[in-house]
């Protein structure tokens, strides 16, 4: 494993994606630390780390070209996630001739923003829309498809319901996607007794991947991974759950991958109520896989890549 870099050092030197600098040897420890360094399976690829303004954040966000892209994928991380966690997602995109385009949500990663937490989940509305700015200004190829894990799946839901869809727009791919987590009743209700006193508890890491090495590193050697669960989230999502809930229908065909072993969020449910605001979605279930589908072991991660490859071909 290289030699951990350290975060506040490389957030002061983020400038807008757009400038295109030159990278300082900080962003590429940081690259070379995370594995995202697409040099040794796609050479021809470029990559840049940069930022942009968005929600009142300072978001960072990434890019990765390969030199003659047919699309381009949007890629949105979960809860307590940051961009550098998903080389796997990347590589896969790389290898579909798709430039791929990613952020660190608010208080997470990169970005700016109390650790973990949001004040409202239309805040990350405005860094969606933020993303897609990126994209205009770097002339990044259409179709735009969008992938979002888990809560980054809450955030697609959230637009595709009550957003406008822009006509760039490809496919949408949900991982494990949040509408409901698991044990919700009992959450919130601990939310409400909690709030007047407290502005968060300990987080409590789980076991949410088959791939040991992956929970080795997020619960021991990340650097990026907030150590609170703020009440302030938990009551932005007590707001956006019956929101999204009672949202119109779409006639949108997002395509779902969700795991039959997640214990993170309630995915019976949250299936249930996808496929009523859906006009016929395209679900793969996976019986071994738990939440973390972008970090599963590499046999889970073939399974439902060779679906998704099928469906995003150019």
């Amino acid at each position: 494993m290289p030699e951990p870099f350290q975060p506040e050092d490389l957030r002061s030197l983020l400038r807008p994606l757009a400038a295109g600098e030159d990278e300082s040897p900080a962003v590429r420890a940081y690259r070379t630390y995370y594995g995202l360094d697409p040099s040794e399976r796609h050479p021809e690829a470029q990559t840049r780390l940069g930022s942009f303004e968005a929600a009142g954040y300072r978001i960072a966000t990434q890019v990765w070209l390969p030199t003659r892209p047919v699309a381009t994928l949007l890629m949105l991380h979960g809860y307590y996630d940051h961009m550098g966690l998903y080389r796997h997602v990347v590589d896969w995109a790389l290898g579909m001739g798709f430039a791929v385009l990613a952020c660190d949500l608010p208080g997470h990663g990169l970005s700016s923003g109390a650790p973990a937490s949001i004040g409202d989940f239309a805040e990350y509305q405005q860094v969606l829309r933020g993303l897609f700015d990126q994209a205009l200004a770097l002339g990044l190829p259409q179709p735009w498809h969008l992938l979002g894990q888990s809560t980054g799946g809450a955030i697609l839901l959230d637009y595709l319901l009550t957003g406008e869809p822009r006509p760039e727009l490809g496919e949408t791919i949900l991982l494990a996607p949040l509408v409901r987590p698991r044990a919700w009743g009992w959450s919130r209700f601990s939310y409400q007794m909690l709030r007047p006193f407290v502005e968060s508890i300990p987080r409590r890491f789980s076991i949410n991947s088959g791939d040991e090495a992956f929970i080795d590193f997020v619960h021991h050697q990340d650097p990026l991974q907030p150590r609170i669960l703020p009440t302030a989230w938990v009551g932005a999502l007590s707001r956006w759950i019956p929101r999204i809930e009672g949202a119109p229908r779409s006639d949108r065909r997002p395509l779902i991958v969700q795991g039959e072993a997640d214990l993170t969020v309630d995915w019976r449910h949250n299936l249930e109520v996808i496929e009523s605001k859906f006009r016929e979605p395209e679900l793969l279930l996976l019986p071994e896989a738990r939440h973390h589908l972008a970090n599963e072991t590499e046999d889970l991660r073939r399974r439902y890549f060779a679906f998704l490859s099928e469906r995003l071909k150019p």
